[in-house]
Formats: structure tokens, sequence, C-alpha cells
């Protein structure tokens, strides 16, 4: 599966009175039309396996450059033919980007693949239905240090909050 054209030129313009609630769910009225459901099932199961969320997660701090193949298994100490089982079930979802730079290959995470599929979750636990709180989500992607310090203050001062 491909997603393209959903990475930071479909944010809202500086300045513009749009949430980020708002963006998330224009994101996502435009790939839930356009993807099937069996889509993001697919992207969901190739990183549900440890090893592939660990990759995924290595390629997400190398990004933009990426790793080549060695320095993945330099770090997460897994066979060869292993490796190479993981990334192709990670490039054959459209999570992960391959290039050829002269004898190496250099794998890259597929970022607007998973700015998807997170506004595709983002969309029913955060909007529609309130379960979750945008500010919260906000909170662990941008402070989430400063949401643990504000639990430990709490606990530390008696609150049972």
């Amino acid at each position: 599966m491909r997603i393209e054209g959903t990475g930071a030129a479909h944010m809202p313009a500086a300045g513009l009175a749009k949430t980020d609630s708002d963006w998330y769910v224009e994101v996502v009225k435009r790939n839930v039309n356009n993807r099937d459901m069996a889509d993001y099932a697919d992207m969901f199961a190739a990183i549900g396996a440890e090893p592939r969320l660990q990759i995924m997660r290595l390629l997400l701090a190398a990004h933009p450059n990426g790793m080549v193949p060695g320095d993945i298994l330099a770090e997460l100490k897994i066979a060869p033919s292993t490796l190479s089982h993981h990334l192709e079930k990670l490039k054959n979802e459209g999570l992960v980007d391959v290039r050829r730079d002269a004898k190496f290959l250099w794998y890259t995470a597929n970022t607007p693949a998973l700015q998807a599929l997170i506004a595709f979750l983002y969309s029913e636990c955060c909007t529609r239905s309130g379960a979750v709180k945008s500010e919260t989500i906000m909170e662990h992607l941008c402070g989430c240090d400063r949401a643990e310090r504000a639990v430990t203050n709490r606990r530390s001062n008696g609150s049972k909050r």
C-alpha cells in the first residue's frame, strides 16, 4: 500500500484558525475515502511484530537519512535473513522506503504513510467520539517529560489525580 501526499504540505498554513484535530480530520477523511480498511489492518499487522516495531523506531530515529541493513543488524542483533524478511514485509506494506546508493541499500521510514495511519486512529478516538482528548495526544507527542513530571509532582504532593 502506498500513502502519499499526507505530509506537512497538507498542514494548515500558519495563522489559520484550524486546530490540530481539524487538520487530522481532513487528512483522515481524504485517506479513509481512498483507502480500504484492510490496508490499514495490514499496516498494523506489519508493525505488530516486535522486531518490525523496533525496526520502525530505529528508522524513525534515523530519519530522514535512514539506515543500511548492517547498522540495523548491529542495533537489533538479529539474523540477517530475519532482518531481510522483516524489512521486506514493512516495504510491502508501504511503511518503509528503500533506495540504492552505490552498493548500499538505505531504508527509511515512510513518514506520510505513518502519518496517515496515526490520523486514521486519531479520527475515531479523539475527534468523533472524544474518547481521548487531543490535548492528551499532543502532550505525549510534544512533552512526555512534562507530563511525567506533572504526574510525579502530583504523587509527591499527595494528590490522587
